[in-house]
């Protein structure tokens, strides 16, 4: 499928999505909210890829909402019976938030790798992938509080989950930029990179690194982290023990010990296409 917001490749287990509007800061219009799920449904679907990698073209990673969404809204949203339409406007907050969540949701690894500013909404995207990487010149705002509005689609839910909960409560009521040095001491991102080329280059490496590992495994980990983040202790031990009754088999295991025994590398079997129920 062909796509106007971003450019979408899979190399080696390796799925690239890369927002590909430059000139408008790779803002998120209304073309992107229809073929960014089904993008992720896709790659969840098809299993060809192991890991993917979330970046962008041009000065910035993203500048969030476009603005013409706030410019030229739906008038529905603001018009008719109150109760109605905060009906249909927690309706659309939703169907937004699952666009993000959706980054959690699939099987695979998300990595999202940030040059210049990531603002607004890309922040409530990149909360939402396992692991982030930057550029020197990077920085993160929560833009909305400047604009008047709280941030909806997962920043105030992940953003705590991800650095000291008093930083993040800081970065939501001002609106201040978390530049490179600080989101790296903060937990936000795993590491800086000098430019974007370097950064892609390091992203690439671990990501291919990652595709190499079992799917089965490397989704399990997934699986359990998130899960973890979301539940006890004791329930999130008693779920691993029912995922590995029924996951933990022999045989990707025995494939790491050959190819040990061979000098090689192993080869593992993807995880299975998602099919719909008793489709022929």
């Amino acid at each position: 499928m062909l796509y106007t917001t971003f450019e979408l490749d899979v190399i080696e287990g390796v799925a690239k999505l890369t927002l590909n509007r430059p000139q408008e800061y790779n803002s998120m219009n209304r073309a992107f909210w229809q073929e960014f799920p089904l993008a992720l449904q896709a790659l969840d679907s098809a299993a060809e890829a192991r890991v993917i990698v979330l970046t962008s073209t041009g000065k910035h990673f993203s500048a969030g909402m476009d603005l013409e969404i706030f410019s030229q809204p739906d008038a529905s949203l603001f018009g008719g019976e109150a109760g109605r339409r905060a009906e249909a406007m927690r309706r659309l907050v939703l169907q937004l938030q699952d666009c993000f969540s959706l980054l959690e949701q699939i099987r695979m690894p998300v990595i999202s790798a940030v040059q210049g500013g990531c603002i607004g909404g890309a922040l409530d995207l990149v909360c939402a992938a396992d692991m982030r990487y930057c550029t020197q010149d990077a920085f993160f705002t929560i833009k909305e509080t400047e604009l008047g509005m709280t941030a909806d689609l997962g920043t105030l839910q992940r953003l705590p989950q991800l650095i000291p909960t008093g930083l993040a409560r800081e970065l939501a009521y001002t609106g201040r930029k978390m530049h490179a040095d600080e989101a790296l001491k903060s937990g936000l991102v795993n590491q800086v990179f000098s430019d974007s080329e370097q950064m892609m280059t390091g992203v690439m490496q671990i990501a291919k690194e990652i595709a190499s590992r079992s799917p089965l495994a490397v989704t399990g980990c997934k699986q359990m982290i998130n899960y973890a983040r979301d539940h006890s202790i004791a329930d999130s031990l008693n779920f691993m023990a029912t995922w590995q009754a029924g996951m933990f088999q022999p045989t990707d295991m025995m494939q790491t010990f050959a190819a040990k025994m061979q000098k090689k590398a192993p080869t593992f079997d993807p995880i299975r296409p998602i099919v719909e129920a008793f489709q022929d």
